[in-house]
């Protein structure tokens, strides 16, 4: 079933349609807390993401950790089997009911808490023995399906501008839900409820465009805890049937369009056009909005910026985490030149920059700017700069300052801040800055270098 015609469509499963957010009323700029950064550890096996929220992600800051989909799905090497599952048992290649627990207490022991990435669009595409054992044919899964559940178009999806087409037909062959169904509502609501009652703080609804808002509405509405955090995968699409804005109603959703132009920005344009980004550029409200420089999906189908884009790449996290719109996620995955190859070690990480795993959650100009979003949260832009090309500056209120030279040559300058004279730590250098009695400062910054002070961090 893993040719490479399917399994290369199926690379395209995991970013295609989920994300998190809150009910009506309840719906945040960012998960709950005050700390609203997410690492996403992708495919990292549940206890090496325990090490990683002692180790790691709590002295940093982050408020989330999101783990890969825990359910148990089909035998294979390749990353997107983990997003067709066979079973809502917690079985699958990083870790067992067992392990997953731990993490979360130990993850909740170090401040951080846990979102699930959770596939509740489709079963498998094709039929097998699963990796707890579970044996499953499509359309009949065992003890939790059975063809009644599944919608009746069986077609794979060839229409984004019929919305019956995108959300009742099949996702790359991926056996589809009926989700306006009593039973398998109650069956999706059951398997996250399970997930609550290990701890789970929220969810990244995988697929979600290809799941009526309606419908997801409903399985929220049965959960333990209805307002538990919840972002949906829902991408846009310029003249697509399905829009992301209709899924605000139920939480979160991830913007793409801010990833898309972010890779077009730094790769092509000015930084100088950024200065109102987001809703000035027709995104949703930032309140709801989940953004991220690149997700497992883009990164390798090139939508967007990655790893492999170096300075232009950490620049824009950097920016991302300076700038005041929406959750950021901070994708951490491993090297590939193969898109559909799966976690080194089989998702078992015994060290950052070791075996291909490229922890960008973990580099230092990316993690040091958690503790910057933290320092600012609730201040907006003040005292932007900008030269008219690719050196931008700008204040968080009177908490914090960033400036970013993605110029090709070194930028010396005075800039003009609101923070309180003093003495501050730049972060990315772990140099001092003088800021005097009128809020200015006087710096060099190297070509794709940057430099954030806040209030707070005196010290390096």
């Amino acid at each position: 079933m893993a040719s490479r015609t399917l399994s290369g469509a199926l690379a395209l499963v995991a970013g295609a349609s989920i994300a998190l957010g809150v009910p009506t009323g309840a719906a945040n700029a960012s998960p709950p807390g005050t700390r609203d950064v997410t690492a996403v550890l992708f495919e990292w096996k549940f206890a090496s993401v325990a090490k990683e929220c002692t180790n790691t992600l709590g002295p940093a800051g982050y408020g989330f950790v999101q783990v890969s989909p825990p359910a148990e799905h089909i035998q294979g090497s390749q990353w997107w089997t983990s997003y067709q599952p066979v079973s809502y048992r917690i079985a699958g290649r990083l870790g067992d009911a067992t392990a997953f627990k731990s993490m979360i207490d130990t993850c909740h022991a170090a401040g951080v808490k846990v979102v699930v990435d959770a596939v509740v669009n489709h079963m498998s595409a094709g039929s097998g023995t699963g990796t707890g054992g579970s044996s499953y044919t499509k359309y009949n899964y065992p003890g939790l399906y059975s063809s009644y559940d599944f919608d009746n178009c069986t077609a794979t999806i060839s229409d984004y501008t019929n919305r019956a087409n995108v959300q009742n037909c099949e996702l790359v062959q991926l056996a589809d839900l009926d989700t306006g169904e009593e039973y398998v509502r109650s069956a999706i609501a059951g398997y996250m409820n399970s997930l609550l009652g290990y701890g789970v703080d929220g969810f990244r609804i995988d697929a979600a465009k290809h799941i009526p808002a309606a419908d997801l509405a409903n399985i929220k509405s049965r959960l333990s805890n209805p307002s538990v955090y919840w972002k949906q995968e829902a991408i846009f699409g310029s003249g697509e049937a399905v829009q992301p804005t209709e899924y605000t109603g139920n939480g979160d959703v991830q913007e793409f369009r801010y990833a898309y132009d972010l890779k077009r920005v730094f790769n092509n344009e000015n930084l100088a056009y950024l200065k109102n980004y987001g809703e000035g550029w027709g995104y949703m409200s930032g309140s709801v909005a989940g953004v991220f420089v690149d997700n497992h999906d883009t990164e390798r189908n090139g939508s967007t910026l990655s790893y492999k884009d170096n300075a232009n790449y950490t620049l824009a996290n950097v920016f991302m985490l300076a700038y005041p719109y929406g959750a950021p996620d901070i994708n951490s995955g491993y090297e590939f030149s193969d898109t559909d190859a799966g976690p080194p070690n089989g998702g078992t990480v015994n060290a950052c920059w070791q075996d291909g795993w490229k922890c960008q959650h973990a580099w230092p100009e990316i993690l040091r700017m958690v503790a910057f979003r933290n320092a600012v949260r609730g201040e907006s832009v003040t005292n932007w700069w900008d030269n008219g090309g690719d050196a931008i500056a700008f204040g968080r209120g009177g908490k914090g300052y960033v400036a970013i030279n993605h110029e090709s040559s070194s930028l010396s300058r005075t800039y003009q801040t609101s923070l309180p004279a003093g003495t501050y730590c730049n972060v990315q250098s772990n140099t001092t800055v003088s800021v005097n009695s009128s809020g200015q400062f006087t710096a060099t910054l190297g070509s794709n270098a940057a430099l954030a002070i806040y209030a707070g961090k005196s010290t390096c």
